[in-house]
């Protein structure tokens, strides 16, 4: 079980790059450019926020004209992640002209399905554009639940009946229940469906009790009035949810971000990789990116090279240790 205790420690591994050095960035290396459209696989589903996400960073490459093909998003959500981890690592290593885009299950789920043979250390990396936040989610129908120990009344007494909708199985969500189960002594029920969007709409359809949703895919139901948030999993309240306390402030050393970054596949080309680094920082600069990146809560600054493979293998030590007090592995 994941103690009260735990805290992830990333956000002391970001190296800030500073919006005016990526406002600039380094010309892409000479002589390479995408000859064809590039696959932009998202292991995740449709509508969720690392969905959300690509699809913008599509649209901003293809309205600046940022790059001469076209980048295709692709939806490859099986196995929480692991067929968009196999396509790349096994059918498209070498390839330069698929990357993907990648959430915690990029540690997860390659150390709970050992027999896949995946090494995130194989990867390319190219960019870390954000880390994306996490809240505790409730029905706005819910008038009896406005804060942390109304929800653990409500849950308590609702046992095992309480269901909280979730991403895959051992993924974020599933982590995060598991934390308020052992935090505040719950017997939630924990339910995976494929994609953030749709678990939002479990909740706002009253087919959940509650959800962990990222701000990006509860934010227009929030904005309608249908849920609401009760508490955040960050360092500090979010300017657009300031009456959510974090579960620091209520006595649990609990922060939990997500990755949001751009991967290449294993014995990706230097030349290729040097030139979707320069492209992600153009987008990461962009107007419409650090708007997205306002609106939608999300945090940390940009990472490239080796100091975005030295943050993914602090990360997948960290969800190792996280799995264990899970159960979810054994060593």
């Amino acid at each position: 079980m994941i103690s009260s205790r735990c805290r992830i420690p990333s956000l002391g591994l970001i190296v800030g790059l500073g919006l005016a050095a990526i406002a600039m960035p380094q010309p892409a290396a000479a002589g390479w450019e995408p000859k064809k459209p590039v696959e932009f696989i998202v292991m995740a589903g449709k509508g969720g926020g690392a969905d959300k996400a690509v699809r913008l960073m599509q649209s901003i490459i293809a309205k600046h004209k940022m790059a001469g093909v076209p980048f295709t998003p692709i939806n490859k959500a099986g196995g929480t992640g692991a067929e968009a981890l196999t396509y790349l690592y096994n059918q498209k290593k070498g390839d330069d002209h698929v990357i993907m885009f990648t959430l915690n299950s990029f540690y997860t789920t390659p150390l709970r399905q050992t027999k896949l043979g995946i090494d995130i250390s194989k990867f390319t990396p190219i960019a870390r554009m954000a880390e994306d936040t996490f809240l505790l989610w409730v029905h706005s129908d819910r008038k009896d639940i406005t804060n942390i120990e109304e929800f653990v009344k409500a849950a308590k007494a609702k046992g095992r009946d309480w269901i909280m909708a979730g991403t895959g199985k051992n993924s974020e969500d599933n982590l995060l229940t598991d934390f308020l189960n052992s935090a505040y002594d719950l017997n939630m029920k924990y339910v995976p469906f494929k994609g953030g969007g749709k678990v939002a709409k479990q909740l706002a359809g009253k087919n959940a009790d509650s959800t962990v949703n990222n701000p990006s895919e509860q934010l227009g139901f929030y904005e309608a009035g249908t849920t609401k948030p009760l508490a955040a999993f960050t360092p500090a309240r979010l300017p657009l949810f300031p009456k959510a306390p974090t579960f620091k402030e209520l006595g649990k050393e609990f922060v939990y971000l997500m990755q949001r970054t751009v991967v290449g596949a294993p014995g990706m080309s230097k030349e290729a990789a040097a030139y979707y680094t320069g492209l992600f920082q153009k987008v990461f600069a962009s107007e419409e990116w650090q708007t997205y990146r306002k609106t939608k809560s999300l945090q940390g600054d940009m990472l490239t090279g080796q100091a975005l493979m030295d943050y993914w293998l602090n990360e997948r030590e960290v969800h190792r240790e996280m799995l264990k007090k899970m159960g979810a592995i054994k060593g």
